[in-house]
């Protein structure tokens, strides 16, 4: 024999009560009420099913892509160098710049300063007023 599940008889299912019994049998389905569907699950456009076959098809040409039809060429690199006056000038540049950083104030002489061109006083702005 096989060890398959037997279904219930008859006696041993469940009873429904009398009362949810005759409430079934009695049921009026036109006291239903009308209800409009909507649909949830929208299907891709047509612009949508394009744009996607597009990708693939680029995809599966990359993927399938012989390398065997691809010419061979040789690369021709220049190495540009800077000529005699350009390294001269350079170096002029950074001599000078370093001057600049390595300058020492100390060694500067202490100066007055005379004011040659002073302002008028307030009398001779007064005088060239009234006159």
């Amino acid at each position: 024999m096989s060890d398959a599940p037997l279904s219930p008889t008859l006696k041993e299912l469940p009873k429904v009560s009398p009362d949810l019994k005759s409430e079934l049998q009695d049921f009026n389905t036109e006291k239903l009420k009308n209800a409009e569907t909507n649909e949830k699950n929208v299907l891709p456009t047509a612009e949508d099913v394009a744009q996607e076959r597009t990708h693939q098809d680029l995809i599966k040409g990359v993927e399938d892509f012989d390398t065997k039809k691809l010419k061979h060429t040789n690369t021709v690199e220049k190495i540009c160098l800077p000529d005699k006056e350009a390294i001269e000038l350079e170096k002029g540049q950074q001599q000078l710049i370093a001057g600049i950083e390595n300058f020492d104030a100390k060694s500067l002489k202490p100066t007055e300063t005379q004011e040659k061109n002073p302002l008028p006083t307030k009398e001779v702005i007064e005088a060239e007023k009234s006159a």
